[in-house]
């Protein structure tokens, strides 16, 4: 079964400064349909004007990733962390028993484009921990890259879920195939371009809820790039 959730359907609002869209119920925006997807709580698509970006606030008992598409995200937090997140980075932030931080635009003269994705962990009150890593266009192009997992398998994060996260870059015509697992569930996000999902056509934005299914081909009509997640 697969359910397709289109990128017009997101809530979300623009502040000027704030283009944010929301896959699952997030902020203001509250559907109770939309709650997220088995442990995947939030997918959030924002694009932040330059030298602007959020101030610090908190965060608990939730693993947090960034990926960022274009741009640059500044990133500081109370456990002494100051980075700056490039594109194909990906960031992972365990909040567990509370970290405080703050994620600005890092370019005065250029917006920022990136996804926030907030994953309910296994356990309460861990210990917040901070990773950073390049995945390179080369590492994902044509293929499915493991950017996070359970094990922090292949060199990918480490998340505090029995959830795997994939990347993937695709020219048009390309196709990769996943198998899923019996019991398994999984959701695909579309960065870019359009892809086919199982005979279903996505664009940019656009997401999919897949359960009771053991196999999955997503083939890109033109660039495209996309983010899948196996889900327990």
């Amino acid at each position: 079964m697969i359910t397709i959730r289109t990128a017009n359907e997101r809530g979300g609002a623009n502040h000027r400064w704030l283009d944010t869209k929301h896959t699952f119920s997030f902020s203001d925006y509250y559907d109770p349909r939309h709650m997220g997807f088995r442990s995947l709580r939030v997918i959030n698509e924002d694009r932040v004007a330059p030298g602007r970006g959020f101030g610090t606030h908190g965060h608990r008992d939730m693993e947090i990733l960034s990926y960022v598409v274009s741009g640059g995200l500044g990133h500081r937090d109370s456990m002494g962390t100051a980075e700056v997140i490039r594109p194909h980075e990906w960031q992972r932030m365990t909040a567990g028993t509370g970290v405080r931080h703050s994620e600005m635009n890092a370019s005065k003269t250029e917006p920022v484009h990136f996804f926030q994705i907030w994953i309910m962990p296994e356990a309460e009150s861990i210990r917040p921990g901070y990773e950073q890593k390049l995945f390179a266009p080369e590492e994902k192009s044509g293929r499915l890259r493991l950017v996070a997992s359970r094990e922090g398998s292949e060199g990918s994060l480490k998340i505090q879920q029995d959830v795997s996260v994939y990347n993937a870059l695709l020219k048009g015509g390309e196709a990769v195939e996943h198998r899923l697992d019996p019991g398994r569930h999984a959701w695909l996000q579309v960065v870019k371009g359009a892809v086919e999902l199982n005979g279903y056509k996505l664009g940019a934005g656009d997401g999919a809820a897949v359960s009771e299914e053991s196999a999955l081909t997503i083939s890109a009509y033109d660039d495209s790039e996309v983010i899948l997640f196996d889900l327990a």
